[in-house]
């Protein structure tokens, strides 16, 4: 279950930093939109990014969602990619997401295919 306060940090119109890890074992960390539905951290991607198959590889992430207004107000998460959704799902799900960080509807043509990546935190905190 996602930690209530880790949820409000999430619902509101954050960002997010992504960290993977490369086939060499280093990191890479993406900013990102980012949602939550009631057991996940989400992102949606496109299939032929570098952070797809990063995860594909190596579904271990950290991430860090901090709050727009005052940055050192965070959430850490810790976990795992345990599953992706693909299809009509996951475009609409970018489209739902983009009024929260744009303020209109996602108009970024899509290079490949879009993917959700549900993450499953085995650590969540709060601080600042």
């Amino acid at each position: 279950m996602i930690n209530p306060d880790v949820r409000d940090l999430i619902s509101a119109k954050n960002f997010a930093a992504l960290t993977v890890l490369l086939s060499d074992g280093s990191p890479m960390s993406h900013v990102m939109w980012v949602d939550a539905d009631d057991e996940h951290v989400l992102f949606n991607t496109e299939v032929h990014r570098d952070k797809y198959k990063a995860v594909q590889r190596d579904p271990r992430v950290a991430v860090v969602v901090w709050e727009l207004a005052d940055p050192y107000h965070r959430a850490e998460i810790r976990g795992r990619v345990v599953s992706e959704v693909r299809g009509p799902e996951a475009r609409a799900h970018i489209d739902s997401m983009s009024p929260k960080y744009n303020g209109t509807e996602y108009d970024v043509p899509i290079k490949s295919e879009r993917v959700i990546l549900k993450v499953l935190p085995t650590v969540q905190k709060v601080l600042g």
